[in-house]
């Protein structure tokens, strides 16, 4: 059992840790770089202790300060919320050989996910059905040309390592391979210090559909449903929803079986979410994360499930509290990402917060760690919350979220909450007649095909 969690992140998710804990009855400690020294998660957790400065190279990812974090405080596992170390298998490890407990899954598999090449090669030998694409990286050019020209234009051309819509790029005919290739390449080398891509075929019109896992220690594996991402920019997700209005009941029921079959298959330990495309009632493997994902509170608010309690009973060695016959689903819930970022152009907006006011009532959750007189610092992901609302169906949820925004106040930084506003009237939106690129052609970011 653990006596003591220390939660390597910030913002919201250190704030939903921490409560976990206080209801679990465990001590929380925050870690902060000075950029934070006035932080929410710094003022409610029941230590704290500054890592570096505000840089997160230099403090939330400093692997040395953390590890120096729990030998001073006396913390025996940390959570790394999402982000930051929450997939670095080194970071995982190291923990281990300190005798302190990851709160996630083991180094293997977060290493073996992390790979899209691997992860996908891992999802063909578990049964899961993947994207058609290379076997394995391509190294040149002249390959990309000859795999895109066997499986058929267009194609995707995808970095290895990484996330994020970064070191992907669409090679629309065969006249785009050369460019795309080499682009994907330099991007991914940019960013992930790896310049590894492979190929998969590109679909068209394809929602992006991500099945929600637990798993124990004891062989236990459990899906909680489905949760319906579609509506992104630039390949980052800006609204979620469970459950999709594209799945039945024996959908849902066959994917989630797939699914839970090869975590037992792979003794997959913790919370994961493994992520498809699905097209003409087709599911499409594209990669999975070994994490708490930002929008796991629509599928709480639909089970009733603590996401992170289980995960903290898991990593003590516990099983899940529930089986499979235990997860029913109630109604409809929807996420909104309230960044600090400009409603049409999403330039980052830092500053200090002069007003905020969240919105309450029935079937409505706001998980956020601002406040009024709150300054935003300029050097992290401008999240700054999420806007839960849950009722009995989709139209009584898209109601409550009208009403929601309607109460949001939030003066002195630029927020996206102009765009859900502007979002709801819509009748595609409202009909749930969007994929994976809909929101850009709504925002004139690309044109319809």
């Amino acid at each position: 059992m653990v006596s003591k969690i220390l939660i390597a992140n910030r913002g919201e998710i250190a704030l939903r840790v921490i409560r976990a804990c206080r209801e679990m009855g465990i001590p929380s400690v925050a870690v902060h770089s000075t950029a934070d020294d006035t932080a929410m998660h710094v003022r409610l957790a029941d230590e704290s202790v500054c890592i570096g400065p505000p840089s997160a190279a230099n403090s939330y990812l400093s692997i040395p300060a953390i590890i120096a974090a729990c030998e001073i405080t006396g913390a025996d596992a940390v959570h790394p919320g999402y982000g930051f170390l929450s997939e670095n298998a080194k970071f995982a490890q190291i923990l281990e050989e300190h005798n302190i407990t990851f709160i996630g899954p083991t180094a293997e598999h977060i290493n073996l996910m992390g790979d899209k090449i691997a992860a996908k090669a891992k999802a063909i030998e578990l049964g899961i059905p993947v994207v058609p694409g290379s076997d394995g990286e391509v190294k040149t050019a002249e390959e990309a040309r000859a795999v895109g020209a066997e499986m058929g234009f267009p194609v995707l051309v995808k970095a290895a390592s990484g996330g994020g819509g970064r070191g992907m790029k669409i090679a629309l005919t065969e006249d785009d391979i050369e460019e795309a290739f080499t682009t994907a390449r330099s991007e991914a080398k940019a960013a992930f210090g790896d310049d590894a891509v492979y190929i998969e075929k590109y679909l068209g019109k394809p929602r992006h559909i991500e099945i929600q896992v637990a798993c124990d220690t004891h062989g236990n594996a459990v899906h909680l449903g489905e949760r319906d991402c579609s509506l992104q920019r630039r390949h980052q997700k800006v609204l979620e929803e469970a459950p999709s209005t594209v799945l039945d009941d024996a959908a849902r029921a066959k994917i989630g079986k797939i699914v839970t079959d090869a975590m037992v298959g792979m003794s997959y330990r913790g919370v994961g979410t493994v992520e498809f495309l699905y097209e003409n009632g087709e599911f499409y493997f594209i990669e999975m994360n070994t994490r708490l994902q930002v929008e796991h509170p629509v599928t709480e608010a639909i089970t009733g499930i603590d996401l992170v309690r289980e995960q903290i009973r898991v990593a003590q060695g516990e099983k899940l509290s529930f089986t499979q016959d235990d997860v029913k689903f109630s109604g409809h819930a929807i996420e909104c990402r309230i960044n600090a970022e400009n409603p049409e152009t999403f330039t980052p907006s830092p500053g200090k917060i002069q007003t905020y006011h969240a919105p309450g009532g029935l079937g409505v959750r706001m998980d956020s760690a601002i406040y009024s007189g709150y300054s935003i610092p300029p050097y992290y992901d401008s999240l700054i919350g999420k806007l839960i609302v849950h009722a009995e169906t989709r139209e009584a949820c898209l109601m409550r979220l009208e009403r929601a925004l309607g109460e949001f106040a939030i003066d002195g930084v630029e927020t996206t909450i102009p765009l859900f506003e502007k979002l709801l009237p819509n009748e595609d939106f409202r009909k749930a007649n969007y994929d994976i690129h809909w929101l850009e052609v709504f925002l004139g970011m690309k044109e319809a095909d």
